[in-house]
């Protein structure tokens, strides 16, 4: 990441929306946004391969999934926050992997410039093609900034994802196994 280029260009936006960039509250902020970016798209810096290795030997092969993992991201359209829910349930091949590894597989593709639609099918993807799970099904349902504080202006409207691997494309009973499982606190 190079901070020297996203201080100048805070300073570009800063006089180009009017505002003087050393008036004493916005002396520092140029700095400040850089070091914000560097913790709002580490993603790019990480792999989920690296934390989708470890695994555990297990015989059963039914449906593991861990749903409510809040996560963060930015529209690439707007660089606007959008953030929300996800869930994500696989069908494990002989093996599974450690819990906290599947919030931190949406945390690195969640830390990116984004798309929600890529986001599910990346982290759907990264378990495909790094587990090797006999199917994995990813829903995602997140509040857009672009939408509620700009443009159209509708606070609380959901875009909700979902994409389907492997035994789950395909298998309306295994899908519907999901969204059962999504339901039940």
């Amino acid at each position: 990441m190079d901070k020297d280029k996203i201080i100048e260009g805070v300073k570009l936006i800063l006089e180009g929306i009017g505002e003087d960039p050393v008036r004493e509250g916005l002396i520092e902020t140029p700095e400040r946004v850089a070091k914000m970016y560097e913790e709002l798209v580490c993603g790019y810096n990480d792999s989920a391969g690296t934390h989708l290795e470890k695994r555990f030997a297990v015989e059963n092969n039914d449906i593991v999934m861990e749903k409510d993992i809040e996560f963060y991201s930015l529209c690439e359209h707007h660089i606007l926050p959008f953030y929300g829910r996800a869930a994500i349930a696989y069908i494990p091949n002989g093996e599974v992997i450690g819990l906290s590894k599947m919030s931190r597989t949406v945390e690195v593709f969640a830390k990116r410039l984004q798309l929600q639609e890529r986001l599910t099918a990346q982290i759907a993807d990264a378990f495909m093609n790094e587990l090797k799970p006999k199917g994995v099904m990813v829903l995602i349902e997140a509040e857009h900034m672009c939408m509620t504080m700009r443009g159209i202006k509708k606070p609380g409207t959901k875009t909700v994802t979902s994409i389907a691997r492997g035994a789950f494309d395909g298998n309306e009973q295994l899908q519907n196994k999901f969204f059962r499982m999504l339901e039940r606190r």
